[in-house]
């Protein structure tokens, strides 16, 4: 947990929310009332987010105390309180929904990323999520995949390079990509992996031929082709499966041998499991 940063999110957040000041609580609640609430989940999934609403309640008054009756990762039930919050209500009531927020989103994440890495089986394919985040709440996303099950590709721009599509074309084809790559770690005495997405099996010769590659990404291929690009690499490079993946077909694709499979829906499109904090 990237603490600094996490904690620029949460103030970021509360900026936004509360601005200069939670004006309904202010004006009918007394500023030295006392209470307390439980988080009470009310659809079954995985539960993400806890350490997180743990610095949330923090950052806002670091006088309320936290109970914390569950941990990330924990598959919960209707009914499950996972946490109890005591303290200056007006505290409670402003980090209610960036705490409910935070953790729906995260728990329906590692929920999905769950479900679908247990579609993988016993197949050796892990499940790796992607750069279609919410902006601002990457930190988040990714680390919900992790409390899923999941593993976390590149975290940005910055820690791979990943040559796509586009980059291919521009670059002018396959090997002028990788050579150029290749002279750009050596010049700016970087040590980062380099991964290269083919569309095709013909490409995938030319990525072969040049070398230079950690990762192959394999993007929308068929069954038959990912099966002959698994037998072409041998083992001599990662190889990743991308392009239209779902529950339906996880399986299928972790069958033909990849190392990877890359899924945007874990993070782009997912269902944020219901919960709700209330005072008792």
């Amino acid at each position: 947990m990237n603490r600094p940063q996490l904690h620029q999110f949460i103030q970021n957040a509360l900026a936004e929310d509360v601005g200069d000041g939670d004006h309904t609580s202010l004006a009918t609640i007394p500023a030295s009332t006392q209470g307390r609430a439980r988080l009470i989940i009310k659809e079954a999934g995985i539960l993400a987010g806890m350490q997180l609403a743990a610095e949330i309640f923090a950052v806002v008054d670091d006088t309320l105390k936290v109970d914390m009756l569950a941990k990330d990762g924990d598959q919960v039930e209707p009914g499950n309180i996972v946490l109890t919050v005591s303290g200056s209500t007006h505290s409670i009531l402003i980090a209610e929904r960036l705490v409910l927020n935070c953790m729906q989103r995260m728990s329906g994440i590692a929920t999905k990323t769950r479900k679908m890495q247990g579609l993988i089986g016993t197949h050796r394919a892990k499940l790796l999520d992607t750069r279609k985040t919410t902006p601002g709440l990457r930190l988040l996303e990714k680390w919900a995949v992790r409390i899923g099950g999941g593993v976390n590709h590149r975290i940005g721009l910055y820690d791979m390079i990943l040559i796509k599509d586009n980059h291919v074309d521009y670059a002018g084809g396959i090997a002028n990509a990788l050579q150029a790559a290749r002279n750009y770690l050596k010049d700016k005495n970087k040590q980062l992996q380099i991964e290269i997405e083919v569309r095709n099996l013909q490409e995938l010769d030319q990525a072969i031929d040049a070398g230079g590659a950690d990762r192959i990404m394999l993007d929308n291929f068929s069954f038959a082709d990912l099966r002959e690009a698994v037998r072409k690499i041998g083992g001599r490079f990662t190889t990743e499966a991308s392009g239209g993946i779902t529950e339906e077909n996880i399986a299928d694709y972790a069958a033909c041998g990849v190392d990877y499979i890359s899924v945007g829906a874990l993070t782009h499109s997912v269902k944020s499991l219901d919960m709700s904090l209330k005072a008792y």
